[in-house]
């Protein structure tokens, strides 16, 4: 049985990516050295049409990572000398704050319940912040926040850094990155590649401010700091043997996206969203986790089920359904729906079809 992976990360695969694998076999890619003319070759076209499909700024650097969590670290360690500010709703943005504690900073946080999104105006920045930290789009949750709201939060707070989460809404999202210094995502997601790579999108002010922290004799990290990053990328290289096949895999699928066109992506996906959510909204079964239709992601579509979610999620499994479970305390009570490129509308609407379905048994 084919298996469909509707699961928020690691996620459905790229429909393109079995051609792109036996053509990196064919091309000796897995063998390939970090060193070599052919990397920095796929470096380079990896990086510029990464800029282009994102519209990404000249301004901005790129650097290739492992994951999300590495990137929360990295930034932390080469923005933050005492204070940063986090917005918490959520696992990941919890996971930024703690890694902020974890690194011997003293991280301020602004918190709400699971579930709420934000009212930027109505929070009290720590005049000693150096760096506010933004999950836009909250995995664990399904809250997404406004791109208006961000620059909003940039404008009123041209003084401070601003680093933004974008692991579960990229390519989606189209961020205002003049308006966004720190900005990252990891591939397993949105991109639909196997997991083991993250892109770091750095603003010039980043870097000085990593620089600054240098010359003061603040630890910023070994090899993957940003002024180490920064020297390699200039030269279509990594510090360190890096996803080799990853980045290669990367640069294939952003050439698809090119062809399928960036904005008939971000339709589809809303289209997508709309169809779930309002097949959500008008069963007793289930209802959307998101209360304020505002704060609702359009990539992860977080659903509570009436008497527990085990026996759908098994249900669904044994159609070749693979779907998220609530995360964590949630796990028993909620389904998490990823909602990226690599899936198709038949399959969202398959997928709804045995929702119904399962609807109807426990109703009779």
């Amino acid at each position: 049985m084919k298996k469909i992976f509707f699961t928020p990360g690691p996620s459905q695969i790229f429909p393109t990516i079995p051609k792109h694998l036996k053509e990196a076999l064919r091309k000796d890619i897995l063998s390939l050295s970090h060193r070599s003319s052919r990397f920095k070759k796929i470096f380079y076209k990896t990086v510029d049409d990464l800029r282009q499909l994102l519209n990404i700024p000249k301004s901005h650097h790129i650097f290739f990572l492992s994951s999300g969590t590495e990137v929360m670290e990295r930034v932390i360690e080469n923005c933050v000398e005492k204070h940063s500010f986090h917005f918490v709703n959520g696992g990941f943005s919890q996971r930024f704050f703690e890694t902020a504690i974890e690194l011997k900073k003293v991280p301020f946080r602004h918190q709400v319940a699971l579930g709420d999104g934000f009212d930027f105006d109505k929070v009290e920045i720590n005049k000693k912040t150096e760096l506010i930290c933004v999950t836009q789009n909250e995995t664990s949750t399904g809250v997404a926040l406004d791109k208006k709201d961000i620059v909003l939060l940039k404008k009123n707070h041209p003084d401070k850094l601003l680093a933004v989460d974008i692991v579960s809404s990229a390519p989606y999202v189209n961020i205002d990155y003049s308006f966004a210094d720190l900005v990252f995502f990891s591939v397993q997601k949105g991109f639909g590649l196997p997991a083991g790579l993250a892109v770091l999108i750095v603003s010039p002010e980043a870097i000085e401010k990593s620089k600054y922290l240098i010359n003061k004799g603040v630890n910023v990290g070994s090899y993957h700091n940003f002024i180490n990053l920064l020297k390699y990328a200039d030269k279509g290289q990594t510090p360190e043997t890096p996803n080799v096949l990853a980045i290669y895999l990367l640069g294939q699928v952003i050439k698809d996206m090119f062809k399928l066109g960036i904005r008939n992506i971000r339709k589809a996906i809303e289209k997508k969203a709309n169809i779930l959510y309002n097949f959500f909204e008008e069963n007793n079964l289930y209802r959307p986790f998101i209360k304020q239709s505002r704060f609702r992601s359009k990539t992860v579509i977080v659903v509570e089920v009436k008497n527990g979610s085990s026996n759908i999620i098994k249900k669904l499994t044994n159609k070749g359904y693979i779907v998220g479970n609530g995360y964590q305390k949630f796990k028993d009570k909620q389904i998490r729906i990823a909602n990226f490129p690599a899936h198709s509308l038949a399959s969202v609407k398959q997928l709804l079809v045995y929702f119904k379905k399962y609807e109807r048994q426990k109703n009779l």
